[in-house]
């Protein structure tokens, strides 16, 4: 298993409500529904990701969640999962918001722009960074959003969404120091303010 998907799955308590946003092919609602008995819904826009999704016996939903969750009720999950999916959303504090709405807890994970090899590239080469948490050219790319564990902190700031955990990671392990600069992603666990 991923280490992200190995950090989500240790996050996600016995027989929870679970809407995976982006899920891709599944793997991680897959792992929760066996691992965790969860109750899962996915959502994800590409069609070939949809049919991997049901090979694995995932219930999914074919929509595009920049469109909002407004099919939802307020509630209605235990937790929200946006693993490697808010960097392809236009309008990023309207999903988190909406997220918070339905979902008790929101687990968000992205690609950390300010990774060292990031900003080398850019800085040394003038090009736009490929690597392995962003691995794709920038002409060919599913993200419009490009950001670092510091932008995002900041959004939190002034949304006023509550972090209850971060959880900052490298290829192999968990980062601990100077994760803005070291960790090639993030995971954020957030819930409403009190």
């Amino acid at each position: 298993m991923r280490l992200d998907h190995q950090i989500i799955y240790d996050l996600i308590a016995p027989g929870s409500r679970v809407l995976d946003l982006g899920c891709g092919d599944g793997a991680l609602l897959a792992a929760l529904q066996q691992g965790k008995r969860v109750k899962g819904q996915g959502v994800e826009l590409d069609e070939s990701c949809i049919y991997l999704c049901v090979e694995k016996g995932v219930s999914v939903f074919h929509g595009d969640i920049g469109s909002g969750l407004s099919g939802y009720p307020d509630r209605s999950f235990d937790y929200v999962i946006l693993n490697q999916s808010l960097q392809e959303v236009r309008n990023v504090r309207l999903l988190l918001e909406e997220s918070l709405r339905v979902g008790n807890r929101v687990i968000v994970g992205f690609p950390n722009f300010a990774h060292y090899t990031a900003r080398f590239t850019l800085m040394f080469r003038g090009h736009t960074p490929v690597t392995p948490s962003l691995p794709y050219d920038w002409s060919d790319t599913p993200n419009v959003r490009f950001m670092s564990i510091s932008d995002f902190n900041q959004l939190c700031r002034r949304a006023g969404f509550r972090i209850l955990s971060r959880h900052d990671l490298g290829a192999r392990r968990p980062v601990r120091f100077l994760p803005n600069l070291f960790a090639l992603t993030s995971l954020f666990v957030l819930t409403r303010p009190e």
